[in-house]
């Protein structure tokens, strides 16, 4: 079984030795810049580390497929910051910002398509189910990129709405990149099935401790500054959890005016609201929802034919993502 420091080390040689053109440099100069501004590289050391539960070396055909998470995913952010008119990202400058906003258009178009040839380049085996699984993935990512814009021109929203767009926007991603190792690795279908819902789930987890952040997190280490969110009036775990337990008239109308208050406001805006989140159970209650969502994904595993070890393996690559500061 593959130890998490060598499978860190893999992801990280990989992305650190690919080979991209010099010309133009306008569309390959933010690619390499995405790359080189760190992150944690989460789906590609999700897929290594369900295959390294069968294999005790990886080929660099499954590195590939690896990559081709990373890539996908990479160019989700660079629109998603443009959608979001985001200034940073990972602490350094976004893409559109950096450049413009047709270079980050068009590079993150160009990053989408490079990492369909990255997955072409995997075990031709596996390649008619790793397409159906990527391609899936991807209209999914889609699907949930345009949910959460929709939220924004709602006045309410549920948390069934919320946690479906989430499933969407980071799960299924997640859940790929975990299903995409056991395929990889040539294990039993049932297994396969397992391992997506034990993405899937981490996935929920993953987001909603990343909204949990957003307003409790240190900027620091969080690599944005704080409150965005609740400058923003974006639907988040938090706010559709705070209006949910907002019985009482006077809490109702405490959220309402504090999502009138404008950007001149601010720093009033955010501290408010956390306050409120705090008066109402909300930040307590993001913890329990997290830890809850990391119960489903390691009890998706245990009747799937996994050992002992390789449960503890995944259990604690889970504990991992819900202890993080950033």
């Amino acid at each position: 079984m593959l130890q998490q420091e060598t499978i860190a080390e893999i992801v990280e040689k990989a992305i650190r030795t690919l080979a991209l053109p010099d010309e133009p440099r306008q569309l390959y100069e933010p690619v390499g810049y995405m790359f080189s501004i760190g992150g944690k590289h989460l789906r590609p050391r999700l897929c290594l580390t369900t295959y390294g539960l069968f294999h005790d070396a990886v080929p660099q055909e499954v590195v590939w497929s690896a990559l081709a998470l990373e890539t996908f995913h990479t160019f989700t952010l660079i629109h998603d910051d443009v959608m979001d008119r985001s200034a940073t990202r990972r602490g350094n400058p976004t893409v559109h910002c950096k450049w413009d906003v047709n270079t980050a258009i068009l590079s993150g178009d160009l990053m989408s398509i490079l990492a369909y040839r990255y997955l072409a380049m995997g075990p031709a085996d596996k390649l008619p189910a790793l397409l159906k699984l990527f391609t899936d993935t991807a209209v999914g990512v889609c699907e949930g990129q345009q949910r959460d814009m929709d939220f924004e021109r709602k006045p309410f929203i549920t948390m069934e709405d919320y946690m479906k767009m989430i499933g969407q926007k980071t799960g299924v991603l997640l859940a790929a990149a975990t299903c995409m190792g056991g395929i990889l690795a040539g294990a039993p279908e049932a297994q396969c099935k397992a391992l997506y819902d034990y993405g899937y789930r981490t996935g929920l987890a993953f987001q909603i401790t990343d909204d949990y952040l957003d307003c409790f997190g240190d900027a620091k280490t969080f690599g944005k500054p704080i409150g965005g969110d609740i400058a923003e009036n974006k639907k988040s775990w938090l706010l559709v959890e705070a209006l949910r337990r907002a019985v009482s008239e006077s809490d109702k109308k405490r959220i309402a005016e504090l999502l009138a208050l404008g950007d001149d406001r601010r720093a009033e805006k955010i501290a408010a609201m956390t306050q409120l989140y705090i008066d109402l159970g909300v930040r307590d209650a993001a913890d329990a929802a997290i830890l809850e969502c990391h119960r489903s994904a390691v009890d998706a595993l245990k009747q799937a034919g996994f050992t002992e070890q390789q449960v503890d393996c995944l259990r604690e690559m889970a504990e991992k993502l819900l202890h993080r500061e950033k």
